[in-house]
């Protein structure tokens, strides 16, 4: 009998909420502290400015508020997990879009105004509520699940470009973690390789041999924070085992074919 499908993994809404709400506060705040030295430094992120960074972090709060705004779609085409494969093809026209946006606007008052739409729009709505995206329609809870993975990878952003110190709100760490973690296991399916970001995640990919009881053959162990960047493009696989941040033992144990999962 082939194994039962895993049930995707549950998230609870107003932790997610609180966390998303909490995480752009964060950002607000810290990028109302970065002088205007900090501000020109360049991001990392193709030619962005650390000053463009921050303005489209503040894009991804106002586009959400605006989403909500507009009429809702019938039925979710896309889940949070299947999210992160979606992005690439869109990656231009979302950039644009946000510039078109926010050109010539005041940090500050970008912030402010998207922080207030966010807050209206959260509390005028429930999590089954089906938002009308480009990159496909979703319902509510699920998109803001995603959003803890732009809001903390960003945030991880402007704190190396601009030598920040900007929190990461535990709850949209562990989010972002798990979300990245699952889109792995979605991607390559199997249980030769077990992963393992303590304190948040363990999930088994990779097609071969399956694990049972004991210390799996091949494991990947690592922190949030380098997981993400994996993920995300922001380091690769060679680059963090050399630095000690990935312990992989094993014959399998090897993601480096698989990452990122976004760029």
């Amino acid at each position: 009998m082939p194994p039962a499908k895993k049930k995707p993994r549950a998230y609870d809404p107003v932790k997610i909420r609180t966390a998303v709400t909490a995480q752009f506060g964060h950002v607000s705040r810290g990028v109302r502290e970065l002088g205007d030295e900090q501000l020109a430094r360049p991001s990392g992120l193709g030619a962005w400015t650390v000053a463009d960074l921050a303005a489209h972090t503040a894009w991804i709060a106002d586009s959400l508020a605006v989403g909500l705004a507009r009429p809702p779609a019938a039925v979710p085409e896309l889940t949070a997990i299947e999210w992160p494969f979606a992005t690439a093809s869109l990656a231009g026209k979302i950039s644009e879009a946000a510039r078109e946006t926010l050109a010539g606007a005041p940090l500050p008052e970008l912030f402010d105004r998207a922080a207030a739409g966010l807050a209206a729009g959260l509390e005028a709505n429930t999590g089954d509520r089906v938002l009308n995206l480009w990159i496909g329609d979703m319902t509510l809870a699920d998109f803001l699940v995603t959003r803890t993975v732009e809001l903390v990878v960003h945030t991880d952003d402007l704190n190396r470009a601009a030598g920040a110190d900007i929190p990461i709100e535990r709850q949209a760490m562990a989010a972002c973690t798990r979300l990245l973690a699952d889109a792995l296991a979605l991607k390559a399916p199997g249980g030769a390789v077990e992963v393992r970001i303590p304190p948040f995640a363990v999930v088994q990919c990779i097609e071969g041999p399956r694990h049972t009881r004991g210390t799996p053959p091949n494991v990947v162990e690592t922190d949030p924070l380098t997981w993400i960047r994996l993920a995300t493009g922001r380091t690769d696989w060679a680059a963090a085992l050399d630095a000690a941040q990935v312990r992989a033992s094993g014959e399998r144990a090897d993601l480096s074919a698989l990452l990122p999962l976004m760029g």
